[in-house]
């Protein structure tokens, strides 16, 4: 694969990540009629949910950063752990939430193979 390809998978996964974490703060922060009656039902108020979108992008845009995406990484990975765990607890399906963390840590894998290299313990001879 050339590093041209290579380029292009990286920026095309960061950027279907950016896509759907941006839009989502976006959506916190217009705060639609639907979006706060939404929040309502998992006991959230309006100044919590915008909160959550302050958190959402500020983990966003360290990931799409490669000097910081790794700990965007990690703050995104975290972020949706709340998400699972949000879901379960007010009986909702957990499939949409853990469809987005595993695109981001499958983006964060090609993007970065020092993640790689440190999860699975082994390092790359040059």
């Amino acid at each position: 694969m050339t590093t041209k390809t290579k380029n292009i998978i990286n920026w095309g996964l960061a950027g279907v990540v950016g896509f759907i974490f941006i839009g989502s703060a976006v959506s916190k922060f217009i705060g639609g009629e639907e979006a706060l009656t939404m929040a309502a039902s998992i006991g959230l108020d309006e100044n919590s949910f915008r909160i959550l979108g302050v958190i959402e992008l500020v983990s966003v845009v360290l990931f799409l950063f490669p000097r910081t995406g790794i700990l965007g990484t990690l703050l995104l990975s975290a972020y949706m752990g709340g998400a699972i765990a949000t879901h379960l607890t007010h009986g909702q399906s957990v499939v949409g939430p853990a469809v987005i963390e595993a695109t981001v840590w499958i983006a964060a894998v090609v993007r970065f193979p020092e993640l790689t290299d440190r999860i699975s313990g082994f390092k790359k001879e040059k």
